[in-house]
């Protein structure tokens, strides 16, 4: 039996992966020092640990909703980008990752939930689907701050086109 590829639930992960539509969206990070994670570039919005804290943010706050708690939503935009520019420690930024990691493992298992009820609107597919969209989007903007630093592809490789 050929497996149904229109299901909403395996393309939520596919998404959330990042698969077959840019580098794994876990490894945006891999092989960044911690020192050029906090480095703004001349233009740039953000440095990549700025990024890094804000999509950490966001999935958290999406892990939360999955598990049934109504997590606050800030009242402006800047109550979604916690944190400073830079990591203080070579530990401080490998726990970022590392944390940034786990919400998107806990994410990808949330797409075998059952679609459950509407809350606030969303089901939870929609939510997982959302927060993909999100990630992919900052994701893009990593690779290329990376690119200004000449950090761009890590060992674990990337689209360099």
């Amino acid at each position: 039996m050929t497996p149904d590829r229109s299901n909403p639930k395996r393309m939520a992960r596919h998404a959330l992966t990042g698969e077959g539509a840019h580098v794994a969206t876990k490894s945006v990070f891999d092989g960044l020092g911690w020192s050029v994670a906090g480095i703004r570039p001349p233009g740039a919005a953000h440095t990549v640990f700025e990024v890094l804290n804000h999509m950490t943010y966001w999935q958290d706050w999406v892990v939360h909703w999955l598990a049934g708690q109504s997590p606050p939503v800030p009242k402006h935009a800047s109550g979604g980008w916690p944190g400073e520019a830079a990591p203080a420690t070579r530990a401080a930024w490998a726990r970022a990752v590392r944390h940034f990691k786990k919400g998107l493992a806990m994410l990808e298992r949330g797409c075998d939930l059952p679609p459950g009820p509407r809350r606030g609107g969303k089901t939870a597919i929609e939510m997982l689907a959302l927060t993909a969209a999100h990630n992919s989007y900052h994701a893009g903007q990593v690779v290329v701050l990376r690119q200004l630093a000449r950090c761009w592809p890590p060992a674990s490789g990337g689209a360099t086109w």
